[in-house]
């Protein structure tokens, strides 16, 4: 029932293999390898592959890993355990290999491997014959209810109730008789009759009634008063009569001249009357001509203070050794050889929860300790080589590696390859409502245009009111800060628009013909903000993709979201696959991280959508204005994490 299970070291030699099949495995494992184990993943859950389901499993102390692969349509209930005892006797075969000096030996291990095979195809089949146990009464949360507090006897609280509501219904009729006479001064209430006094709830039991606390309040209210209140006269009508409504800031008719959009400019757009917004409000123009290039990388302030605040500082006072710094509490846990899951887990709960606090979300977090935790298991340590440090070490390094791009996203080359080709490059910038898909598609307008490449902006947003509006005055302000003339006449940036209501797929096809036509090099398409529940709206996104087949399917997101990132970037994928009929859809290629100069050291998001999608972070959103827009660090980012 197996297909595959292959023993080999770190380095890359193969120890051990066994094919149930004739199937070449080389893909499969290749890619376990690169999408897994190079990345730092979990290992608990299965790596599905074309129709196949592989597990592994790590060796640290002699730098082994152990691959199984199966079928992926059977339900195997021992690969754990077979995995766990072929671990244990292989590992004690090739120690003596090696203390043996022996090498360059071939590992015969088809016998013990075929014996381990079945005793645990022979427990799997014994655990499915098993019926399902029911649970035990000391197991459910009735248990733990005791006998006492399950007996109530209603009678006797209903009689004591209707008691109580009659004595007072009594005692309050007496006092409206007499309301008409003054009082003396106000009635002590332990001298009032029974039925007046505070009931005490230990003594009799039940609570006291709502009608019993309404009508004791009553009776003090009236005693307290000492004469009857005069009658208030009734108000005076209010003038029923509708007035018309007054605005707050609604302006004067001087004000309302400037904001008159019904004037045309000189290139044909509407305009303020006597009003031009400037362009040094989106850039400043001793920028112009600076950005040629890739785009400059997120800076890091590092300062003494802040690299030493993960130290261990002993400061000594009043006769007693404090320690300071974020793993301090695991100081004694130094010089041991073997690391043990019991030696590291209080580190890991304590980095878990400081990667939580930093906008990781939780199963995230979870999921990269318990990757740390797994290459750690059994690693042989220095004598002098603490565990804290070591741990610490081990998950930046994870960390680092999962935020370094797999395959490298150059926009410029591409862009420049299929302009050898004679068709635009052609982008789609996607996204929940709010995250700045418009705002940093006109940052990256920019920069394209710093390196001489002509762009079309495709409105299909065709929703949210004032989205082609917006587009329009980004063009309008990128054309003045690059106009034709110092472009051999050319426009640098256009704009391509049908309006509201119509099909975004259709917009976006009939912009990339224009864009071929007029030889125009980029094509970005901004789309509307959705949510990812939103089933009408994703279909739509889908068939847009599907549709058009862009080079680049951009997701924008927020750099302040924690958990909410990973439904977000799950649920897409999720859309985009279920919504296109192609054999092999196409998912998102990479992020966009907006308003990342707002988080200050909060991090985590951008952790938690590169682990989920596998993507890169193409760009980081830092501000407002064109200039505004960086690459990811990521020595920088794991640095403003861990710190």
């Amino acid at each position: 029932m197996l297909d595959l299970f292959t023993i080999f070291s770190k380095s890359g030699i193969v120890l051990w293999c066994f094919q149930g099949t004739s199937q070449i495995f080389t893909s499969p494992v290749n890619a376990l390898i690169r999408s897994v184990i190079l990345q730092e993943r979990g290992v608990n859950e299965n790596f599905s592959y074309e129709g196949l389901t592989l597990k592994y499993k790590l060796d640290n102390e002699f730098e082994l890993v152990f691959v199984v692969a199966y079928q992926k349509i059977l339900q195997l209930s021992y690969v754990d355990k077979f995995l766990d005892d072929v671990h244990l006797e292989f590992r004690d075969k090739y120690r003596k290999h090696l203390n043996a000096s022996d090498f360059f030996s071939s590992y015969d291990f088809s016998h013990e491997f075929q014996k381990i095979l079945r005793r645990c195809e022979d427990y799997g089949r014994k655990i499915a014959e098993q019926p399902r146990k029911m649970r035990t009464f000391d197991e459910s949360l009735k248990s733990k209810k005791t006998v006492a507090s399950m007996i109530e006897n209603k009678n006797d609280t209903k009689s004591k109730e209707k008691e109580a509501i009659k004595n007072t219904d009594d005692d309050s009729t007496e006092s409206e008789d007499d309301s008409d006479y003054e009082f003396g001064p106000k009635p002590d209430v332990n001298k009032l009759p029974l039925s007046n006094k505070p009931m005490d709830n230990e003594e009799n039991g039940i609570e006291e009634s709502e009608s019993v606390l309404k009508m004791r309040s009553k009776f003090l209210q009236k005693q307290s008063k000492g004469k009857k209140a005069d009658l208030k006269k009734s108000p005076a009508p209010k003038d029923k009569s509708k007035k018309p409504r007054i605005w707050d800031c609604a302006g004067s008719a001087k004000e309302a001249t400037v904001l008159d959009f019904s004037k045309k400019g000189e290139n044909g757009e509407s305009i303020a009357n006597g009003f031009e917004p400037s362009e040094e409000a989106f850039c400043d123009r001793m920028e112009v001509g600076k950005y040629r290039g890739p785009v400059k990388r997120v800076e890091t302030s590092e300062s003494e203070s802040e690299e030493s605040e993960d130290e261990e500082i002993e400061v000594k006072k009043k006769g007693q050794t404090k320690a300071y710094g974020m793993f301090n509490m695991f100081k004694g846990l130094v010089g041991q050889k073997n690391v043990t899951r019991e030696s590291i887990q209080p580190i890991l709960d304590k980095l878990k929860d400081h990667m939580i606090g930093k906008n990781v979300a939780a199963d995230i977090a979870d999921k990269l300790c318990e990757s740390v935790a797994t290459k750690l298991e059994g690693k042989v340590l220095g004598t002098f080589t603490g565990i804290t440090s070591t741990v610490k070490q081990t998950l930046v390094d994870a960390l680092v590696q999962l935020l370094s791009p797999k395959r490298r996203i150059d926009i410029l080359r591409d862009a420049m390859e299929a302009k050898k080709s004679h068709r635009p490059y052609t982008i789609v910038f996607c996204g929940v409502n709010g995250v700045g898909k418009s705002t940093n598609l006109a940052k990256i307008a920019f920069w394209l245009i710093e390196n001489d490449l002509r762009v079309l902006i495709a409105a299909c947003d065709t929703f949210r009111a004032g989205a082609v509006e917006q587009l329009r005055t980004h063009t309008r302000h990128l054309n003045a800060l690059h106009p034709s003339d110092q472009h051999n006449g050319l426009q640098m940036v256009q704009l391509y628009e049908k309006g509201y209501g119509k099909d975004a797929a259709g917009i976006a096809m009939e912009a990339i013909n224009f864009a071929r036509d007029m030889k125009i090099d980029v094509v970005l398409i901004d789309t509307a903000g959705r949510m990812q529940d939103n089933e009408p709206l994703m279909r739509a996104l889908a068939k847009l993709i599907k549709v058009n087949n862009p080079d680049l399917v951009a997701f924008v997101g927020e750099a302040l979201v924690g958990n909410e990132a990973v439904d977000q970037l799950v649920k897409f994928n999720r859309a985009l696959a279920d919504h296109s009929s192609r054999d092999n859809p196409q998912l998102i290629d990479g992020i966009v991280l907006t308003k990342f100069d707002t988080i200050d050291d909060k991090v985590g998001a951008a952790i938690s959508m590169t682990y989920i999608t596998g993507q890169p972070i193409i760009f980081v959103g830092t501000g407002q204005t064109y200039t505004d827009l960086k690459s990811l660090n990521p020595k920088a980012v794991v640095h403003a994490l861990m710190k």
